[in-house]
């Protein structure tokens, strides 16, 4: 990986809040490659290609790829093994189907 310059994960909270109800930049996530455990805000966000890649800070291994077009979104969590997302206390529970 070439030594380009990066924004914070927090920059991915207005793309992904398009996405999701909640505030993603507080979430746990694991890198695939190397298990360091981390909120999506200490992700390294590289803006230079068509779309967002968040790289692990720790080892460089891409986490997230976020691309959107007029009329759609494709997110890439490939290099992510969970996301533990926290939820508002005050939200009720769906029920179970």
């Amino acid at each position: 990986m070439t030594d380009m310059s990066y924004l914070d994960g927090n920059m991915l909270d207005g793309p992904l809040r398009e996405l999701f109800a909640v505030d993603l930049s507080s979430a746990t996530g694991r890198c695939e490659s190397c298990g360091r455990l981390g909120p999506v805000a200490g992700l390294h966000v590289f803006s230079h290609a068509p779309g967002l890649v968040a790289r692990c800070p720790a080892c460089g291994g891409v986490m997230l790829r976020l691309v959107r077009a007029p009329d759609r979104v494709w997110l890439d969590l490939r290099g992510t093994t969970f996301l533990q997302v926290p939820m508002p206390l005050d939200q009720p529970h769906p029920r179970p189907l």
